[in-house]
């Protein structure tokens, strides 16, 4: 072999193991590079849990012996309802006590924030306490399914600012009220066609300008405003 043909092979030999060497190098630095793009996770902060309180699921039948003994021990009377309009403050009877805890028991449990004024009719009354939301229903469900009986026998009339209880969608002749919902006065001086149907536990101590201000607004054909007005609702010390 002459040693032209000797020196190119050692030439060639030289050039792959090079290649080889450098192909070698590239590799990791590759795999360092795409490491240092990936996000670095940072450890994450224990999260405290809430012990989870142990609620009943209400019904027809132990509601308003549950209502009974939690009116006792939850004497708060005041709540507020807050929308992008302003806050409008109630002040809620003593002397309806189902329909006074009910509403208490509904706001600490915050079943009211996210649910809307559903309902408008103009120079008449704003109803709320509902939403098509599902997080709606599923509070419902772990709530429970009942209704609270009328108590329209303490005299209290529908003057214009009084908080009141719809009847249930269900038709039932003793005017059965759905507690997730209410509705607020906004006729001047009052709805009075509605005294002994429905049951009055509360009234307006600030914020009629709000609830005048919602009843103002755009509504479709099934008296429901055309742009949503959520709600959130906590208790006023």
């Amino acid at each position: 072999m002459s040693k032209t043909k000797i020196l190119i092979i050692s030439l060639m030999g030289f050039f792959i193991l090079a290649q080889c060497s450098t192909e070698k190098k590239k590799s990791p630095s590759v795999k360092k590079v795409i490491q240092q793009k990936q996000p670095i996770e940072q450890p994450k902060e224990e999260e405290e849990v809430a012990p989870k309180e142990d609620f009943i699921v209400l019904n027809d039948e132990n509601a308003i012996p549950f209502f009974f003994e939690y009116q006792k021990e939850n004497l708060e009377d005041k709540v507020r309802i807050s929308t992008r309009f302003g806050n409008i403050d109630i002040k809620l009877y003593h002397n309806t006590p189902y329909h006074r805890s009910n509403f208490i028991y509904l706001t600490k449990r915050g079943y009211f924030n996210n649910t809307t004024f559903h309902r408008v009719v103009p120079g008449f009354i704003i109803q709320g306490g509902n939403s098509d939301r599902r997080e709606t229903s599923r509070k419902r469900g772990e709530i429970g399914k009942y209704l609270l009986p009328p108590d329209t026998r303490k005299g209290h009339k529908h003057h214009r600012g009084v908080i009141s209880m719809p009847s249930s969608e269900i038709e039932n002749p003793y005017k059965l009220a759905s507690p997730y919902e209410f509705f607020i006065v906004q006729q001047s001086p009052g709805a009075y066609h509605l005294d002994g149907s429905y049951t009055i536990f509360g009234e307006v101590i600030k914020g009629m300008n709000v609830v005048d201000e919602i009843n103002k607004q755009t509504i479709d054909d099934r008296e429901t405003p055309l742009t949503n007005i959520f709600m959130e609702v906590s208790i006023l010390k």
